[in-house]
């Protein structure tokens, strides 16, 4: 009886789940990487309105941190380190993001098109 429930229960939740529904595992994921104060792809188009992830690799030498303020988020990165970050869906336009330790230099931007 308790497995019928269960199943009935579990039919109901995927029935009643909100369109565009994703599991983390069907979220698209860009790569970055931060070396000698650049970000490379320092540009990345993103379709708009799906949440998706960024691995954030530090090849340099210091720690540095991936920050962004809109969404407002910030990963710090020892060297060598990598970070995985949910960013959420973005609406149209472009979201730059930059490095810590050297903002001028350290940015990059992802286009929501």
């Amino acid at each position: 009886m308790s497995s019928s429930l269960f199943r009935v229960g579990a039919l109901a939740a995927l029935w009643l789940a909100p369109a565009g529904f994703a599991c983390a595992d069907d979220l698209a994921t860009y790569e970055i990487t931060l070396k000698d104060h650049h970000f490379n792809p320092a540009e990345i188009h993103v379709p708009t309105g799906k949440p998706f992830f960024v691995v954030v690799t530090n090849a340099s030498d210091a720690a540095d941190e991936f920050e962004m303020l809109i969404p407002a988020l910030e990963r710090p990165l020892q060297p060598g380190q990598q970070g995985k970050v949910k960013i959420r869906p973005l609406g149209p336009g472009r979201f730059p993001f930059f490095g810590e330790s050297d903002p001028d230099r350290e940015q990059g931007v992802f286009i929501s098109e």
